[in-house]
């Protein structure tokens, strides 16, 4: 049965209370191939022997230390939708990367990729997330967010190549691409300061 659209949205940080919620959501592939979201916090060959089991007691230790490694969206009591949420440097792998290599030298909060549940999907879970994203950034008093989606105008985008989000949805949330290196996917920032 697909999630209602316009059934409200609860988001909340990942900490151990939540933890059975992820796992649920994740179920038993851990979200995209037993990534369990450690895909851009360790360099590539850790993953590929992190892959998981491990990842996802690596996820389940960040969890239950704080602070929060990303955020669950609820609808109806369910987690529906996941987001990974931290300083820059928690996700070295971007920097590996000649496409989503660091812009500038200034420390910023990334929000690196998002999982939904395929009945949620379509439904606002992404861009609720990305809204309390940034909110929760200011809250641990970062200056600006970063993200990395994939800009659909460049080629089809499939289920699975979309775990960066969406060009559009973070532009709707007035981020700006702060760089574009010719690839599928573009490095947008949004400058936080006062939110009120």
């Amino acid at each position: 049965m697909a999630a209602a659209a316009g059934a409200p949205l609860a988001i909340r940080p990942l900490t151990a209370a939540c933890w059975p919620d992820l796992v649920a959501l994740f179920g038993p592939r851990g979200a995209y191939g037993g990534c369990w979201c450690m895909y851009w916090r360790l360099p590539a060959a850790a993953f590929a022997r992190a892959a998981g089991a491990p990842a996802r007691a690596m996820l389940e230790a960040r969890a239950t230390s704080g602070p929060a490694p990303g955020l669950l969206a609820y609808r109806d009591g369910r987690a529906v939708g996941w987001c990974a949420l931290g300083p820059r440097a928690d996700f070295p792998r971007l920097d590996r990367s000649r496409q989503l290599a660091p812009v500038d030298d200034r420390p910023v909060y990334a929000l690196p990729c998002f999982f939904v549940a395929r009945s949620a999907r379509g439904t606002g879970v992404g861009a609720e997330l990305v809204r309390a994203a940034v909110t929760q950034a200011a809250d641990r008093g970062a200056a600006a967010l970063e993200a990395y989606p994939v800009d659909p105008r460049r080629s089809r985008v499939r289920g699975v190549e979309a775990y960066t989000g969406l060009l559009t949805m973070f532009q709707r949330a007035a981020f700006q691409v702060a760089a574009d290196r010719g690839g599928r996917r573009v490095v947008v920032r949004r400058a936080i300061g006062d939110l009120s």
